[in-house]
């Protein structure tokens, strides 16, 4: 976790961590990639990508939990990107409600929250106080195009 007080705009945090919030996922079927309903904005399910290919692997059988929080870094930073789109820009977001993480793993991998620390931590460092949030963390069987997880975001956006 985060140990020092962070300071700065998100933006400035994200170029401190030598991060660029990536383009909006675009949709792969018929749904948003977010939706507002007053001052709450949801994202759609975000897979981890790396250098345009999802990254696929299941926890507990051919990726390790090190791996799985790496992917839940990339899938948080591009539904953060999603959620910045829905808010009108990173500014726009008073705080964060909840982070559902779906991790692709063995039956017997019990390490979720693990891989899960993954996103919830980089939130923190780019957001701050408003980065904190609820949290689900669930292994699954499968997920689209076998990615090894998915990552969904609901926040708050200022007026």
């Amino acid at each position: 976790m985060i140990d020092e007080p962070l300071t700065g705009s998100p933006e400035e945090r994200l170029a401190a961590l030598g991060l660029v919030l990536p383009p909006t996922p675009r949709p792969v079927a018929k749904y948003q990639s977010q939706m507002a309903a007053g001052s709450v904005v949801v994202t759609s399910g975000v897979l981890p990508t790396q250098d345009g290919r999802v990254v696929t692997g299941r926890l507990g059988e051919s990726m390790t939990v090190e791996a799985g929080v790496a992917a839940a870094r990339l899938a948080a930073l591009s539904a953060l990107s999603s959620l910045a789109a829905g808010a009108g820009g990173l500014q726009k977001i008073a705080s964060l409600l909840s982070l559902t993480v779906y991790i692709r793993c063995a039956p017997d991998f019990a390490r979720q929250p693990e891989v899960a620390d993954g996103a919830s931590e980089l939130l923190l460092q780019v957001l701050g106080d408003s980065g904190r949030h609820a949290r689900v963390a669930v292994g699954v069987a499968e997920l689209p195009l076998e990615a090894c997880l998915e990552v969904q975001l609901m926040g708050v956006r200022r007026a």
